[in-house]
């Protein structure tokens, strides 16, 4: 069995000083506009052609005002705000459940660490060396088995298939069935429950104690249930097509409604406004799926190694996988 030092991941979270407002107001990577600049840059060419065009030969020399725009405009705001709290909610959610994930994975090891062994009832007499050194086998058997869950399920959300970060860290019997496994985490859960049973049957988890055992890993499952519920569940693909066709229509229309009023400046006020709702449009389809590797998503490989350390710590490990560090201001 083995650390994951070796372990590849990609970029999941922006770690930046947000009092450092001259650094932000210039950034680039991470933000909306590494997304969207395409986009305006297409709105703001029409807009100059547009402009061009009315200044020199007054091609478009309507009657056409710029109030649609602005009715228009009001309520592509209001859904695009919609739409964006609809997928913070799904972001927010997601890091209440990989926090509830880190919490049952600790409570759940000192369970292991303390409700498994030979119970006073059935045994009174000490223990042999060779009994508690398979005591001790068990345990960091189990505790392994729940990192390794970790790691699994991290893979399992976001669409990952490594099985050599975490299958050194399972009994081989367990690891070579795996690779057939839809769900590993799953499989490595139900594991999880088929060795607490067999320790309950020779006498080494007390009855009481096995409910408590069983309510953690009822509850590792209720997460990740809940986690693939958001992931399965992306927020409708009409919707999200009709903004994006909405934001589109209105930014490389706008300067044929304002190009009589504002005149040269014309590319300037659409490039703002093609900024605003481009970059509202982009914002929200990054962060509907918070359990992928771009710049906002969770950091759930740093999530996961932390879970690794304070595990392996309370075995009395000495030797740790390094804690995730931020890589060009990215945590993993």
């Amino acid at each position: 069995m083995r650390s994951l030092g070796t372990a590849h991941y990609r970029a999941a979270v922006i770690i930046t000083d947000r009092r450092a407002w001259l650094n932000q107001l210039v950034m680039i990577r991470g933000t909306s506009l590494s997304v969207s600049w395409k986009r305006m840059l297409v709105a703001t060419v029409t807009a100059t052609a547009v402009t061009l065009a009315q200044v020199y030969f007054e091609v478009f020399d309507t009657n056409l005002t710029p109030l649609p725009f602005t009715l228009i405009g009001l309520a592509l705001s209001i859904f695009l705000g919609f739409r964006n709290t609809t997928s913070y909610d799904r972001f927010w959610e997601g890091r209440k459940l990989w926090g509830r994930m880190v919490n049952v994975s600790r409570s759940f090891t000192r369970q292991l660490l303390t409700l498994i062994g030979p119970q006073a009832q059935t045994s009174t007499r000490a223990p042999a060396p060779e009994e508690v050194a398979e005591l001790a086998r068990v345990r960091r058997e189990l505790v392994y088995g729940q990192i390794a869950y970790v790691h699994a399920f991290r893979q399992h959300l976001r669409g990952q298939h490594d099985p050599d970060e975490y299958l050194n860290l399972l009994p081989d019997a367990l690891a070579g069935t795996l690779e057939a496994e839809l769900n590993r985490p799953l499989a490595i859960s139900q594991w999880l429950g088929d060795r607490l049973r067999a320790l309950y049957d020779r006498g080494w988890v007390h009855p009481l104690h096995l409910s408590v055992l069983e309510g953690s890993l009822t509850e590792i499952t209720a997460v990740q249930g809940a986690c693939e519920r958001i992931k399965s569940t992306p927020i409708p693909y009409s919707y999200t097509v009709l903004m994006h066709r909405i934001v589109a229509v209105y930014c490389l229309g706008l300067p044929f409604g304002i190009v009589s009023t504002v005149g040269m400046l014309t590319p300037v006020v659409v490039a703002i406004v093609a900024y605003a709702f481009y970059g509202l449009d982009a914002v929200g389809t990054e962060i509907e799926d918070p359990f992928g590797t771009d710049p906002n998503d969770l950091p759930l490989s740093t999530l996961s190694r932390m879970i690794e350390i304070n595990l392996r710590q309370r075995l009395g490990e000495g030797e740790l996988p390094p804690v995730l560090e931020p890589v060009d201001g990215i945590l993993q």
